[in-house]
């Protein structure tokens, strides 16, 4: 290898923000490559790329699975997968709207961001992981994976960051899913689904969707994301339908048996069990049911200025106990939330190691910047008593009246006129442009911290902690 080449990739390895894990000194072991000479021809530099990442995943392939290497080994291991990101980030920079231009034939296909990931791996071989690539990966706890989820970050901030391709993604998001669709004519006959983690009921026009994840607080995982945007397809999609609500169900778990939560954020057991998904989580929650929360659903092929074209609704959160985590984000998409006193909200993503999602997108403007900092970056708890909770709560009241509250909540949102000035609202609270620009890096920065070693670090000792408090 030309020894400028090999400088370029030693400093490339030393500097780059990707997540590396510490290990013992050892002998240095340096992946046999150079970086590919992309040319800016897209077809030609796909082709150079494949060839540049196919021995390097042969190098990989070769290698013990991570729990059996040796240190030297893994070291190895985070040479190759690193040489293997950089280039990827290179092409995608320069590539990212044509990309998606072939990806999508032109803009004639409306695809997903999993579809997207996926269709990805057969244009480009080894861009980014197949099917089989991430299911393998997912049978491992996150300390044992190899990272593979990084290149989909990659793929999707290099999408994301072109407003041709990010504002396209963010639409064909919008579109109600194929599993709505199906259940949509049996909701608009009975008023009733049962959707798993969920359950949607409509009555009188207000369709109540409880989140009934009740084993574990309502903690968010990849299945109640898929549950969630599913019924709040079917609540914008039915007719009948003029309000949501959203509650959580009554718990299960020992702590709160028989009292009803909101919701308690990630489910830190199947992240440490390599449960939770980028795409299929992380990234949909936030591009798919929530970000339906704020602007509705599009119709595929209506036009959007026929009534059938964006099926938007206002939208009531009732929040028991509390809304940790993803809850409190949550929180962030509605129009009017009712609190009980007693309550509290919390984000403390920056303890566990990770990004809240949009909320350091949207909670700045809700709270002013001092308080979102102490929330997101200091882990402040907000109970409902404090002034400061009317920030992003609307109404706090005695846990009886909450019943009577979310009823006067609803018969006021239930006006013609109140979807078309929300929607007018949200052009100047949360502009699209300004969200693609945000969740474009939100895929890379939170990819690369679903992997980093403080985030395995605090997983583990979550576990072991919780394990010797059951012991015991």
């Amino acid at each position: 290898m030309p020894r400028d080449l090999a400088e370029q990739l030693r400093e490339n390895l030393m500097t780059s923000s990707f997540p590396r894990r510490q290990h013992r000194p050892g002998p240095a072991l340096e992946p046999d490559t150079g970086l590919p000479q992309l040319n800016g021809v897209f077809d030609v530099d796909a082709t150079r790329l494949s060839a540049h990442l196919g021995p390097l995943r042969e190098q990989l392939d070769r290698l013990p699975a991570r729990p059996q290497r040796s240190p030297e080994q893994q070291r190895l291991a985070e040479g190759l997968l690193q040489a293997g990101r950089s280039a990827r980030l290179a092409f995608v920079r320069t590539h990212g709207e044509r990309l998606h231009r072939e990806l999508t034939h032109g803009g004639s296909r409306s695809l997903r961001l999993d579809a997207l990931a996926y269709a990805a791996a057969g244009l480009v071989p080894g861009l980014t992981p197949t099917r089989q690539t991430i299911d393998a990966e997912r049978a491992h706890d996150q300390v044992h994976k190899d990272g593979h989820e990084l290149d989909q970050g990659i793929l999707l901030w290099g999408l994301m960051r072109s407003r041709t391709a990010g504002t396209q993604i963010l639409d064909a998001m919008l579109a109600p899913t194929a599993r709505a669709q199906a259940a949509l004519p049996e909701f608009s006959r009975t008023g009733i689904a049962g959707l798993g983690t969920v359950s949607l009921t409509r009555e009188n026009g207000v369709a109540t969707l409880t989140i009934n994840n009740t084993s574990c607080l309502n903690a968010e995982d990849d299945r109640l994301a898929e549950d969630m945007e599913t019924a709040v397809d079917l609540a914008l999609l039915d007719d009948s339908t003029h309000v949501g609500v959203v509650r959580g169900g009554v718990m299960s778990h020992p702590r709160y048996n028989g009292r009803r939560v909101f919701c308690s954020g990630i489910n830190l057991t199947r992240l440490y069990h390599g449960q939770i998904s980028l795409v299929d989580f992380l990234l949909r929650r936030e591009t798919g049911y929530i970000h339906k929360l704020i602007r509705g659903i599009r119709i595929p092929g209506a036009d959007p200025l026929a009534p059938e074209g964006m099926r938007e609704k206002p939208w009531l959160a009732a929040v028991d106990s509390h809304a940790i985590g993803g809850g409190m984000q949550l929180l962030l998409a509605f129009d009017h939330v009712v609190a009980e006193s007693g309550a509290h909200f919390s984000l403390p993503a920056v303890q566990e190691g990770i990004v809240p999602g949009a909320s350091n997108f949207r909670l700045s403007k809700v709270m002013g910047p001092r308080l979102a900092r102490q929330v997101i970056l200091g882990g402040r708890r907000i109970h409902a008593e404090e002034p400061e909770a009317l920030t992003f709560c609307d109404q706090v009241v005695p846990p009886e009246q909450l019943d009577k509250a979310v009823a006067q909540a609803v018969e006021t949102l239930d006006n013609p006129s109140v979807v078309s000035n929300r929607r007018m609202l949200n052009l100047v609270d949360e502009p699209l442009d300004q969200f693609r620009s945000y969740m474009a890096e939100f895929a890379l920065e939170q990819a690369k911290r679903l992997y980093s070693a403080d985030v395995i670090d605090n997983l583990e000792r979550t576990w072991i902690n919780r394990n010797r408090h059951q012991d015991n």
